[in-house]
């Protein structure tokens, strides 16, 4: 591959997906919006996702008419940011809606875009193909397994198979949270011999598992496109890069193993696992809130709010694993991000 962004998200990278922020008004606040991408940038993730589930799916609501404005400011203030970040957006809905939105997004210099399976449930497999073929002659796509929880379906092996014979696909990011359905993609790349095609983990709930693993035929996931790494990214980034050097030596001593549990710990109160995920985008919010990085918890279904007992988790685990977070680094930059 010789574009120098497959390169670098091909090495792996830390890839948050970008939250919107919204005033207690229910406003975007593109101060606030800027300066998550500038925290981002800061921090050192290596890739901005945009447009996808963490940025709300209801910004292509005519009513707010938030797509391409949220698009445009965060390519915008990566491009300022002049560390050369891998910029994905999303695209969803069906072919016709997925294709204009890729259109946007190359119109606006993204990389690749994120390929949501959500409202595809009651089709084949052969059409969602199709779907993947019309969207990749556009930009690059990056594949995704959802779980089920939050509107992906269970595709079969052969799925997977056939999507990484499609040369348009760039990656895939994983995130069915089943041990079964991870191996089947990674597999299905294994057996394709293709080695253009970056494996990402979505899953939360074992994101430093899929990373150290050294999966069957020596394929690795290279890296992470996730709404966790939306939150205390530079110490997401810290740990992806101590990752890589305790993986080199091919030997994970036990402390990565109580890493992992605390992560995922963790990830349950801000994506608020224990209520079916509803409270999920609240939670990042939230985290991001109490740092001073977005105005409010607001999102644009009002009824989207924090679960009952979800903040006071937030405050276990944060007193539990406070070396999780990134509190002082972004107190001392904050003001700089919002200038």
């Amino acid at each position: 591959m010789s574009d120098d962004w497959r390169e670098r998200f091909l090495r792996g990278q830390v890839i948050p997906a970008l939250p919107l922020a919204l005033g207690e008004d229910g406003r975007w606040s593109e101060r606030h919006e800027r300066a998550l991408v500038r925290y981002y940038a800061a921090a050192g993730a290596g890739g901005l996702a945009v447009g996808v589930h963490s940025t709300q799916f209801a910004i292509r609501d005519a009513r707010y008419g938030l797509f391409e404005p949220v698009l445009a400011l965060a390519a915008e203030t990566m491009a300022a940011a002049g560390v050369g970040m891998v910029r994905i957006a999303g695209a969803c809905g069906g072919t016709v809606q997925a294709v204009r939105e890729a259109e946007v997004a190359a119109g606006l210099g993204y990389d690749a875009v994120l390929l949501s399976p959500g409202g595809w449930g009651g089709e084949s497999e052969g059409a969602f193909l199709a779907h993947v073929r019309a969207v990749a002659e556009v930009r690059p796509v990056i594949g995704f397994y959802l779980q089920t929880a939050v509107g992906g379906r269970v595709f079969s092996a052969g799925f997977w198979r056939e999507m990484v014979e499609i040369s348009g696909v760039a990656g895939i990011k994983i995130a069915p949270f089943n041990r079964y359905q991870t191996m089947d993609v990674v597999r299905a790349v294994t057996e394709s011999g293709r080695e253009d095609v970056g494996l990402y983990t979505g899953n939360d709930d074992n994101i430093i598992g899929d990373l150290l693993t050294p999966w069957p035929g020596g394929r690795r996931i290279a890296g992470g496109l996730l709404g966790q790494w939306g939150v205390w990214t530079r110490r997401a980034v810290e740990m992806f890069e101590e990752i890589r050097e305790v993986r080199g030596e091919g030997a994970y001593v036990a402390e990565w193993l109580m890493k992992n549990a605390a992560l995922t710990d963790a990830n349950a109160a801000v994506f608020d696992a224990a209520n079916g995920f509803r409270g999920c985008i609240p939670g990042i919010l939230e985290v991001l809130r109490r740092q001073g990085l977005v105005p409010s918890v607001r999102c644009l279904d009002e009824e989207e709010v924090l679960s009952r007992g979800q903040s006071e988790e937030l405050d276990r685990v944060m007193a539990s694993y406070p070396w999780l977070t990134d509190d002082v680094f972004v107190a001392e930059h904050l003001d700089e991000w919002l200038s």
